[in-house]
């Protein structure tokens, strides 16, 4: 298990009453994880084999050097198909109440099977998948170790995933050391932003540790919001009309590096995006001033990046030439 550093220590004994009033919490480093499964599944995070091309790994879409996106309007899958939606971060993802953007996904765990299976991303299946890393030696006897059993399934793969994107948070921002204590950390405009950003009603569906990520809100609250992207929203899991445009409230968190924004990536900026929530959802038209007050704001929420060696994949039995890409 890992244990708590200086940085989680520090949070717990130094916020101040005032500060831990904030709407907005100060995001804690990981704590209690398994660190053998961490690095399976930091490999199996890499690993392309496990879509059917060879070429797509989780980190094409949610790319840990791009903010856990790709920075694509919607992202390219199998045979170089156009996603129907937006990747949204792998970065803090453990803190949303549910993954995806309509939450059909209860947990990490549960996501990272279905891009395996989908045919529009990696456009495998469960089977197809367990059995090439059943005929990978490395990752057999890596599955022995860290399971204590020879059997690879669906189950481990999926747990092993989820249990290396626990760890992928952000902590340490300039917007957490101000919460901290850091008086200085923040500009007179960057604390303008955030009084703003307050009393404008952001932090009503904004705010936790993660900046968002923990409700489902209507896309177009005092305005329709007109996009061509077919997302339904909670409504595809549901099936209730009422749920139609409900999307899971994204996370502010290292936003400045996440773009473009929405569900159907149609914000190439913040500023884009600050004047359409703005007036979509709070029925306010922010001037100039205001906007790039809030903008300042919003990038003090980007902290440190996970950082580790890049993992060296198990080498697959055979020489058997590679397939095409996306064949």
């Amino acid at each position: 298990m890992i244990k708590k550093t200086a940085f989680s220590l520090c949070i717990a004994g130094f916020l101040s009453p005032i500060f831990a009033a904030e709407p907005i919490q100060v995001i804690q480093p990981v704590q209690n994880i398994n660190l053998a499964q961490v690095e399976l599944g930091k490999k199996l995070y890499f690993d392309p084999r496990l879509s059917k091309s060879g070429f797509i790994s989780c980190n094409s879409c949610h790319n840990l050097s791009m903010g856990g996106t790709d920075n694509l309007k919607t992202s390219i899958g199998h045979k170089w198909q156009q996603g129907p939606i937006n990747a949204p971060t792998v970065l803090n993802s453990s803190m949303n109440l549910a993954q995806f953007w309509d939450g059909r996904a209860k947990d990490l765990k549960e996501q990272a099977g279905g891009p395996i299976a989908n045919p529009g991303e990696m456009a495998s299946n469960h089977s197809l998948a367990v059995d090439v890393l059943k005929s990978i030696p490395g990752y057999v006897r890596e599955f022995k170790l860290v399971y204590g059993n020879d059997e690879i399934n669906i189950d481990k793969v999926t747990q092993a995933i989820a249990e290396f994107e626990k760890t992928l948070v952000t902590p340490n921002s300039r917007f957490d050391q101000w919460l901290l204590g850091k008086q200085d950390a923040l500009s007179e405009q960057e604390l303008a932003g955030y009084k703003l950003f307050k009393e404008s009603g952001c932090t009503g569906c904004h705010n936790g540790p993660a900046v968002g990520g923990n409700s489902f809100q209507k896309m177009g609250v005092i305005e329709p919001y007109h996009t061509r992207n077919p997302a339904k929203g909670r409504a595809a899991v549901t099936g209730k009309d009422a749920d139609r445009f409900m999307f899971k409230v994204p996370t502010l968190r290292n936003v400045e590096l996440t773009y473009p924004y929405f569900h159907d990536g149609e914000a190439e900026t913040l500023t884009e995006a600050v004047d359409v929530m703005g007036r979509l959802q709070l029925g306010r038209k922010f001037s100039k001033e205001e906007n790039a007050q809030i903008v300042a704001f919003l990038k003090t929420l980007t902290g440190e990046q996970p950082a580790f060696l890049m993992p060296i994949l198990p080498p697959s039995v055979d020489a058997t030439p590679r397939p095409k890409p996306f064949d």
